[in-house]
């Protein structure tokens, strides 16, 4: 299957694309420091909440409270590069880890904000412990959708071993010894490491205790250990690949320099008109209220059975636009090119997200087929950049996702596709979506 990562930036007046077993607790040495002495806070500080810390049997102890903030106990000093492991244990509440985090103490309305990446330790039945989180600013970096093989590795109510590497822009999670997260960022060279204990809203929540002990750190001398193939990467550095991320098969669709390997829907060069790169940006200028206006839709010179698609976007008010995938450019339409689309849209103020039938013209849904199944706490402002993901699996399958969560998933051809088909737009064209390869289409469009 053909793996790709989209990092191009898309401005103008729509939306911007950067395509783009039983474990050893190490032993504190030369190479090795405790962060923890097992007797008291010594090097910690509590901050923003009201929820308390203390130490018990060699063991930080954290006891929610209600009416309060997340609460976090942080270290004095900060961290740049380094290998953390600690064992942790959570009973019915969520808590985590901050990794290279700061504090606003005049954020949250003066109660004193905590804002950083986060391993996130998750009693619920999504399971995404070991996932990254940025708390009190992006949001969800790597859910365990991403990675739903190491949802299990996490055990509840039980110690679990957990390490976290910290070297360059890289970060990287294991719980009990299975790889679970991996991001590339440009946000933290450094900051404290902070213990969680979450804010609860119910009377019976108070009192549920979060458990933190063999905390050691490693600052020197770090080798990066190597992640388990195939394991999906969230990069965040435009128009780059990791050298994982190409060993495990991805290639650049964008390299932030020039318009290779695209080319106008409707001419086998790229238009001459309309777009722009400059500055590892790929820009369009306005089309003036029409559908494939201006400098047209842009695609792939090549054609794809298979693949493994993401993207960055980021919407500015009204946008409209969208990534449609097996394009076969044989259909004749005076607008866009005929194909299945990840609608891009600002669900608020374009019209369009009223249209078609049950919000299948929103933001993530297959367009006018299938709506998406997001959650508002998962999506960003308007303004801010979005994660999306498109995977066609060779079976047919196809899978999209939004911020790292799956929101929609059918297989093309089904009998359930094609009365999806029956009842939309694409109803008149001919064993549509069922082609066996394609382009993928870069699609704008201005609100009108």
């Amino acid at each position: 299957m053909n793996k790709f990562k989209i990092s191009f930036l898309i401005a103008g007046f729509y939306s911007a694309f950067t395509l783009s077993t039983a474990i050893a607790q190490s032993q504190p040495g030369k190479e090795w420091q405790k962060l923890f002495n097992g007797k008291d806070l010594s090097g910690w500080k509590q901050v923003a909440g009201a929820a308390s810390y203390a130490v018990e049997d060699s063991t930080i102890v954290g006891t929610t409270v209600m009416n309060t903030g997340n609460t976090f106990l942080v270290t004095e000093k900060e961290y740049g590069d380094f290998i953390l492991e600690l064992d942790a244990k959570i009973g019915n509440t969520n808590s985590g880890v901050q990794t290279r985090s700061h504090y606003d103490a005049a954020g949250n309305q003066g109660k004193g904000l905590v804002f950083g990446r986060q391993v996130e330790f998750d009693p619920t039945e999504r399971k995404w412990s070991g996932g990254i989180y940025d708390e009190a600013r992006r949001m969800w970096l790597y859910p365990l959708e991403l990675n739903p093989e190491a949802k299990d590795a996490f055990k509840v109510g039980d110690y679990n071993h957990i390490k976290i590497e910290c070297i360059g822009n890289t970060m990287k999670t294991w719980v009990n010894g299975i790889p679970t997260a991996y991001v590339v960022d440009t946000l933290d060279k450094q900051g404290f490491i902070g213990l969680q204990v979450h804010a609860v809203s119910k009377q019976e929540d108070a009192g549920q205790k979060v458990y933190f002990k063999n905390i050691n750190i490693k600052t020197t001398k770090l080798k990066p250990e190597p992640f388990s193939k195939d394991i999906y990467v969230v990069n965040y550095v435009p128009n780059t690949l990791t050298p994982d991320e190409k060993s495990n098969g991805y290639k650049l669709l964008f390299d932030g320099k020039s318009t290779k390997g695209w080319r106008s829907a409707k001419a086998q060069t790229f238009p001459k008109n309309g777009w722009e790169v400059k500055d590892g940006i790929f820009s369009v200028l306005a089309a003036k209220g029409t559908e494939a206006g201006n400098g047209g839709d842009i695609v792939t010179l090549d054609q794809y059975k298979a693949f493994d698609v993401s993207f960055e976007f980021k919407l500015t008010p009204g946008a409209n636009s969208g990534m449609k995938y097996f394009v076969t450019l044989q259909e004749k339409t005076d607008g866009s090119a005929i194909g299945l689309e990840y609608q891009v849209l600002d669900d608020e103020l374009h019209p369009d997200a009223k249209l078609g039938r049950d919000g299948n013209r929103t933001l993530a849904s297959l367009y006018d087929l299938m709506t998406s199944n997001k959650q508002p706490r998962f999506l960003r402002k308007i303004g801010e950049w979005n994660n999306a993901r498109i995977i066609a699996y060779p079976d047919k399958r196809v899978e999209h996702y939004l911020n790292g969560v799956k929101v929609l998933e059918y297989q093309r051809g089904s009998q359930a596709f094609k009365d999806l088909v029956k009842i939309s737009k694409y109803k008149d064209w001919s064993n549509f979506g069922e082609a066996p390869q394609g382009h993928l289409l870069y699609r704008i469009m201005e609100m009108q």
